[in-house]
């Protein structure tokens, strides 16, 4: 581990104050930055401790749910008002890691956390996100974990998140905080594409810290499911995500919205499936003609080209889970 400066902010400003400093990281829960210190991947020159910030709690009414960025996932996971409106959300914080580590690690954290390609947490590997310019490792390497979707030729590196793809899902707005003040991002704005620079990951401006998730209010509460194809059972990360929200007009569904991790460079939205989806009475055979063109756009690699397949039938089994019919 590189050394480095240890602070903690005592409020909004002089968090922004200690990041106008060169090479700053902050933290909060850290079960993901620990980890890349340790590694020596990411080397700051200050890591800054965000925790005593105003940003934790859950606010539930009738126009929907504000979440605070510094909440705990298990919070957020227990909490009776989120598992009665929002239960998809809830079911992807239950797939996510363990209970020690969904203890410590925070919403705004979660959304957060880098990619899990074996080549950027290898410093001695190439890596165009990790290094700029040195080429990508996984490419022709090992890639079965890899992205089928998003990908350029700097990087396919799979975003591995479970609760993004259920925030993209249920259609959420996080608020951001800078030193310019406070703007929203709506939540497929967040992550950035690798496009020819993978190593700028999200949208977020220098200083810019997300202080809350805001989920609208909605009819998909009975109708939403998450579904996560792993290797094991347990702390482990998708192969294949799926998040399915519908709202039912009685069979026939009136709106859909669907979302996956593991297979995207981002946490990766569904149109093409929504559109086939949308008015259509919810059967076996809608959700298995819908379920075809998930995987519409893949460029997959030798090693994950069995993603393409898991994914349809992933969004097959979800969306039929989340209509009442598996």
């Amino acid at each position: 581990m590189v050394p480095f400066s240890y602070a903690a902010a005592r409020g909004i400003q002089s968090a922004f104050d200690l990041a106008s400093r060169k090479d700053v990281m902050f933290i909060a829960g850290g079960t993901d930055m620990l980890q890349l210190l340790q590694d020596d991947v990411v080397t700051p020159a200050t890591v800054v401790d965000i925790n005593r910030l105003p940003y934790v709690g859950i606010e539930t009414g009738e126009h929907g749910a504000r979440i605070g960025a510094l909440t705990r996932l298990s919070d957020i996971a227990d909490d009776a008002n989120m598992q009665r409106a929002y239960p998809l959300l809830v079911q992807a914080l239950r797939e996510t890691a363990s209970p020690q580590v969904r203890n410590m690690a925070t919403a705004g954290g979660n959304l957060l956390q880098r990619t899990r390609c074996l080549y950027f947490r290898d410093k001695a590997a190439p890596c165009n996100r990790r290094a700029p310019g040195t080429g990508c490792g996984a490419m022709d390497g090992q890639n079965r974990m890899n992205a089928i979707l998003g990908g350029s030729e700097h990087c396919i590196a799979a975003y591995p998140g479970d609760m993004a793809a259920a925030l993209v899902a249920l259609d959420a707005t996080l608020h951001v905080l800078g030193p310019d003040g406070p703007r929203h991002i709506h939540i497929e704005d967040l992550h950035r594409l690798p496009e020819d620079r993978p190593d700028f990951e999200t949208n977020l401006l220098p200083g810019e810290i997300i202080t809350a998730i805001q989920l609208p209010s909605g009819d998909f509460a009975a109708h939403s499911h998450y579904l996560k194809l792993r290797d094991r059972a347990s702390f482990e990360w998708a192969l294949v995500g799926v998040a399915v929200a519908l709202e039912m007009d009685g069979d026939t569904v009136r709106r859909a919205r669907l979302a996956a991790t593991g297979v995207g460079t981002t946490p990766w939205r569904l149109p093409y499936v929504e559109r086939a989806l949308t008015g259509q009475e919810l059967t076996l055979q809608s959700a298995r003609s819908a379920s075809s063109v998930a995987a519409e756009g893949a460029n997959p690699r030798p090693h994950n080209e069995f993603k393409v397949l898991l994914l349809k039938r992933a969004v097959e089994r979800a969306i039929l889970s989340a209509g009442g019919l598996a």
